[in-house]
């Protein structure tokens, strides 16, 4: 495992660089896949992300390197990605939206991910949390099933984004 310092961000709260050190570090990630119209329009995920009620990031740093990150935000109550997938919805039904988690290639396979993915859940009050998985990534989805999400549909949010697999988990 991977020792990293986590710091943790809210919005409102966020200092200046931290945009563009999630668009750098997507940067790095992504970097084979960057002439993907959609995988370019990150910057404004980072936007729309980062100015939600509730919003929460964790970035991991090796030194003064950044590693990777993970963010989300509540779910509006009726608004949740898998209610269309789930009928009757479970009784408690508050959602923690877990939009992004990114590790860099030199950290991959460290455990960094599942550091910064326990660190954001860690003391959540929602019941629930979702996130949207590329199909085309078996082995991602299979470390989010490691890690108790269970699919429970298919979604394509955007007309120009792929088609995801909805992944669902309850939080303690």
């Amino acid at each position: 495992m991977t020792e990293l310092e986590l710091r943790y961000y809210q919005r409102g709260e966020l200092p200046n660089g931290f945009r563009q050190l999630l668009i750098d570090v997507h940067a790095d990630a992504y970097a084979a896949e960057m002439d993907d119209p959609f995988t370019q329009r990150f910057p404004w995920f980072v936007d729309h992300w980062s100015a939600l009620e509730g919003f929460t990031c964790v970035v991991g740093f090796d030194g003064e390197e950044p590693v990777g990150f993970a963010y989300g935000a509540p779910a509006k109550t009726g608004r949740e990605w898998w209610r269309e997938h789930i009928d009757p919805a479970p009784e408690r039904d508050s959602t923690f939206s877990f939009s992004e988690l990114m590790v860099r290639p030199r950290w991959r396979k460290t455990g960094a991910a599942e550091l910064l993915h326990s660190a954001l859940m860690a003391g959540r009050d929602e019941a629930l949390a979702v996130l949207l998985v590329d199909p085309d990534h078996p082995k991602v989805a299979t470390l989010y099933e490691s890690w108790g999400y269970r699919k429970v549909g298919d979604r394509r949010p955007f007309p120009d984004s792929p088609r995801y697999s909805v992944m669902l988990r309850d939080l303690p």
